[in-house]
């Protein structure tokens, strides 16, 4: 149809100002490559540039299998329960009034229960962490994994690619789970993104087999944990911890490691090979994951503990371009717009005035909103400053590289 209508408006400009070759020009422009309809769309090609055969190239389920539930008795206690909920008219008049509380933990281990494994999947997913370490299979995370680093600050839990510094990760984590004592466990914790001279491989910072049940002291140590240590210049980089569930216990003396290991060749780790090797006796079946960066106490790290020069990796940026100002910039953020032309001294003096001002020289300061994004904002606030206020409340943006 496309390609008829084409034509048909070929044939009018051809005879209206005499045009030889159909299709060489459309509304006073020239046309570069075949006319719309005919060309192929981006998707199209990418879908052809990147086409795997179906027949060799199919993903595996590689974990435990789904708790069998009836899904009738599931839903009968959904409607139960929202039967309950709207006859509870205080539970109604607290929603309406903005002061109704939801106990977070409980939504949590309910999450766990029902989409948690499918979600936590595709996070996984998102951040590559099955792509790169088990090739074109996958699985989903039946056991659910509490990991948490113990800081002065509190606990810092490990969620699915939240950020951890590593001067906060310094000390091995605490791993939860619920398990009973007769089945054993194999814990690892791996960095794909890290290794110095081999890019299909990783470093293993940890790992413990034959863990019974939850008593990960009681386990066998077969490399001890080891902080991670992003260079600097290289970005984010991606702590996997998997939970693995042993049909019986399993010998691996080969992989052993004595004392702290801090030679970071006899590190090196390859998860899919090791799945491979043991994958008849193992399966996987907890998942957890954050990212770190640099910071300034790697370089004490790096000198005194792995007996290195620290690696610096600097890229040379063009400067930015900036086109003329506008009257009237359209669909432009005017405050993001203006601080193109501003003086950068000027926006990192108010940025550091702004972290100051919560500075005092006796007292400690405000403790860190717990949940962000869940902080209601009242009245009305526009719209970008709502953003300037969630980049804040997150610690996004500038006010990061004032010291």
């Amino acid at each position: 149809m496309a390609s008829s209508l084409w034509n048909v408006i070929c044939k009018n400009i051809n005879g209206n100002i005499g045009l030889s070759v159909c299709g060489s020009i459309r509304h006073g422009h020239h046309l570069r490559g075949k006319p719309p309809g005919v060309a192929k769309s981006l998707e199209t090609k990418l879908a052809e540039a990147n086409y795997k055969d179906p027949s060799i190239h199919y993903r595996v389920d590689i974990g435990l299998p789904p708790p069998r539930v009836s899904r009738t008795k599931v839903l009968q206690d959904r409607l139960k329960l929202l039967k309950e909920q709207r006859k509870n008219t205080a539970l109604e008049k607290l929603a309406r009034d903005k002061k109704l509380l939801i106990n977070l933990e409980e939504t949590h281990k309910e999450w766990l229960k029902t989409a948690g494994p499918q979600q936590i999947k595709q996070i996984g997913d998102h951040y590559g962490v099955f792509e790169h370490l088990f090739g074109d299979a996958y699985f989903y995370p039946r056991v659910p994994l509490n990991i948490y680093y113990e800081t002065e600050n509190g606990d810092l839990p490990v969620y699915f690619g939240n950020i951890i510094k590593p001067a906060d990760s310094i000390k091995c984590p605490k791993v939860l789970y619920d398990s009973d004592e007769n089945i054993l466990w194999t814990l690892t914790l791996v960095n794909p993104d890290g290794h110095f001279t081999e890019n299909s491989s990783e470093y293993i910072h940890w790992c413990v087999t034959n863990i019974p049940g939850s008593n990960i002291e009681n386990g066998e140590t077969i490399i001890e944990y080891l902080q991670p240590f992003p260079p600097k210049g290289i970005g984010y980089h991606r702590m996997i911890f998997i939970l693995y569930k042993q049909d019986k216990k399993l010998d691996l003396s080969s992989f052993k490691k004595e004392g702290t290991c801090l030679t970071l060749s006899e590190r090196t780790f390859n998860t899919y090979d090791f799945y491979k090797q043991f994958q008849d006796n193992m399966t996987p079946a907890g998942l957890a994951f954050y990212q770190s960066d640099w910071d300034k106490s790697l370089k004490d790290f790096y000198h005194h503990k792995l007996n290195m020069k620290e690696p610096i990796f600097e890229y040379d940026f063009p400067p930015p371009y900036i086109k003329k100002q506008k009257w009237f910039p359209i669909r432009e953020p005017f405050n993001l717009y203006m601080d193109k032309y501003r003086d950068p001294k000027q926006i990192n003096k108010e940025f550091f005035m702004r972290k100051m001002k919560n500075v005092h020289p006796f007292k400690a300061p405000p403790p860190p909103l717990p949940y962000p994004n869940a902080v209601y904002f009242e009245g009305y606030i526009p719209s970008w400053l709502k953003l300037e206020i969630r980049k804040s409340r997150l610690k996004w943006g500038r006010i990061n590289d004032i010291e």
